[in-house]
């Protein structure tokens, strides 16, 4: 009522709405009644009735709110999602320090901060799209291998659909000499070592490919591979590397080439 603020009633009618604003603002978000408290049944009613309103907005402000921030990144809180469950598992079982260092550092360097569920994402693309993704993703491992820069288009492509990413820390053994190989790697970055029986090193990096060797001849690994710095790499399964080169035999004989050099460097040794 106009009585309960007898200097407005001869104000402008900016300051009257003002005011009146102001003490609504004041019961709908401040959850309480206001400057000043209801006198008559009505006042009650109503400034009750205003507060479940208030607080119903609120509610759904700080959820909308909440989804907003939480939508800005999904990726990067699916990441941390997922490496909290990483830290419980490593609690849980008591892993030392030194492991649950370099499973933190893994995760840091496959990762980077954000997860994404690329198989999923890629399987509901149509097969032109997901082409161009890959052969996008994988441009610079095209532009550095001359195996992949001279080789015709469509076998880059049906070989490169069919790559698996995969992160290695140093130190680690990718290759053990002696193991039946199921898998080669094409390295994008990073330098390896190739180990053999003479303790004879040659060194790999950014371009080359290596483990071809025990496909073709469906045999053991004739070397170990370990890797000296973080190595980002490809690998290729045994047999999604027969189907492709069923398809492109001269591609076949490249590799041969380059197997059969390798061989024949082990053995001099």
């Amino acid at each position: 009522p106009s009585t309960s603020v007898p200097r407005l009633q001869n104000d402008s009618w900016g300051k009257q709405y003002s005011h009146a604003l102001f003490k609504a603002m004041s019961h709908m978000l401040c959850i309480g009644y206001g400057q000043q408290a209801p006198e008559g049944m009505t006042d009650v009613w109503l400034t009750m009735l205003s507060m479940i309103v208030g607080a119903t907005c609120y509610a759904m402000f700080i959820g909308h709110a909440t989804a907003l921030i939480q939508s800005l990144d999904s990726s990067r809180r699916q990441y941390q999602e997922k490496y909290k469950q990483v830290e419980q598992y490593m609690s849980f079982h008591k892993l030392p320090g030194d492991t649950r260092q370099r499973i933190h550092e893994y995760y840091e360097h496959r990762y980077q901060g954000k997860m994404f569920d690329e198989e999923n994402i890629l399987g509901e693309l149509s097969e032109p799209l997901k082409e161009e993704i890959i052969n996008f993703n994988c441009r610079n491992l095209v532009a550095n291998m001359p195996l992949f820069a001279n080789a015709d288009p469509n076998f880059v492509t049906a070989m490169l659909t069919k790559l698996r990413f995969e992160v290695f820390q140093p130190g680690d053994f990718i290759i053990r000499e002696g193991t039946v190989g199921k898998k080669m790697y094409f390295i994008q970055h990073g330098v390896v070592s190739i180990l053999t029986k003479g303790n004879k090193e040659t060194k790999l990096s950014d371009g080359s490919y290596f483990g071809e060797i025990c496909l073709l001849t469906r045999g053991r690994r004739t070397a170990s591979v370990r890797a000296d710095t973080y190595c980002r790499l490809y690998s290729l399964s045994v047999d999604n590397f027969n189907e492709v080169l069923e398809e492109y035999p001269m591609m076949r004989r490249a590799f041969e080439t380059v197997a059969m050099d390798r061989l024949d460097r082990i053995g001099e040794e």
